[in-house]
């Protein structure tokens, strides 16, 4: 069906029933931009959600998808605020549907859904927009989730394991506890963004950009971040601790409580890549100060505090 078309019932259903779009966004736990994206033709609801609307309308699956009228079916329950704090705050209907696994869902409009604790194991979530929703405690692995809009969303308590994140859009994004794992992230890009005691740990983060970010107890342990441009970035309670940093610029950086350890004793290897990575003009606390000059590492234009 024409996307239009498939919007213009939407919006039907809804004035029919004197229902306001924050009203029903509220009823779907979404936001009121998602519910005006399907009645412009913008984007489309998925089957589950559809499923909800032929609920709350009391309107067969085929006034969607054929040409059945509104007046053909039964008028929908009248929405009361009454009705809207219940169905906000039934469990039933706060945890439907957790469970995404092994989904084709390329290209779900998920913009502005409060889903915490998803499960979205093995799918394909290629160019799906995520963006404002609430994802916390939800878990990504062995998925396809490249080129995927993350911007505004809450990922706290995540955990991304095993999946691909190419080319995926971080904006603003709130990432508190959260764990990337192991997770292709080539192309990704991390902008205005401030990383609270989460891990990328594992990963390949040769081909990932990130700008205007903070790291606050962070784990970059194992990951590969060889020329990376962190020039003017704070780090606080930070741990490379064997991350391969050849040629990786902390340029004007500020390093607090930062760790550079290797895993076991310091090789020949990890201490020539400690070697080519630039502090020119970063500043540091006296600790993280001592512990890489004790490693060999020319500090001779950095600060310390």
């Amino acid at each position: 069906m024409d996307l239009k078309v498939l919007g213009n019932k939407i919006a039907s259903a809804r004035k029919e029933n004197n229902m306001s779009q924050a009203q029903l966004a509220q009823l779907l736990f979404i936001s009121p931009q998602a519910v005006g994206k399907w009645e412009r033709g913008e984007s489309v609801p998925d089957f589950f959600t559809i499923n909800k609307l032929s609920e709350i309308f009391r309107v067969d699956l085929n006034y969607f998808s054929g040409n059945q009228h509104l007046s053909e079916n039964l008028p929908a329950a009248p929405i009361s605020g009454a009705t809207l704090r219940e169905n906000a705050e039934s469990p039933e209907e706060r945890y439907l549907l957790t469970n995404f696994n092994g989904s084709a869902l390329a290209e779900t409009d998920f913009s502005g859904v409060v889903a915490p604790k998803r499960k979205f194991f093995g799918s394909n979530l290629q160019r799906t927009d995520f963006s404002e929703a609430d994802l916390t405690g939800s878990a990504f692995k062995g998925s396809d989730v490249r080129e995927s809009n993350f911007k505004g969303t809450n990922l706290t308590d995540c955990t991304l394991t095993a999946s691909n994140f190419t080319d995926a859009e971080f904006f603003q994004t709130i990432i508190i506890r959260t764990e990337f794992i192991a997770s292709e992230l080539s192309g990704a890009k991390f902008t205005e963004t401030r990383f609270i005691d989460s891990k990328l740990k594992a990963t390949d983060l040769r081909k990932t950009t990130f700008e205007n970010c903070e790291f606050n107890g962070v784990d970059f342990k194992a990951s590969d971040m060889d020329g990376l441009c962190f020039e003017g970035f704070t780090f606080i309670n930070v741990k490379f601790d064997n991350a391969s940093l050849k040629n990786t610029s902390f340029k004007g950086a500020t390093l607090r409580n930062v760790s550079f350890r290797p895993t076991f004793a310091l090789t020949n290897k990890f201490y020539k890549s400690l070697q080519t990575i630039n502090f020119e003009g970063a500043s540091m606390d006296k600790l993280t100060y001592a512990a890489l000059k004790g490693m060999g590492v020319n500090l001779s234009k950095a600060l310390v505090m």
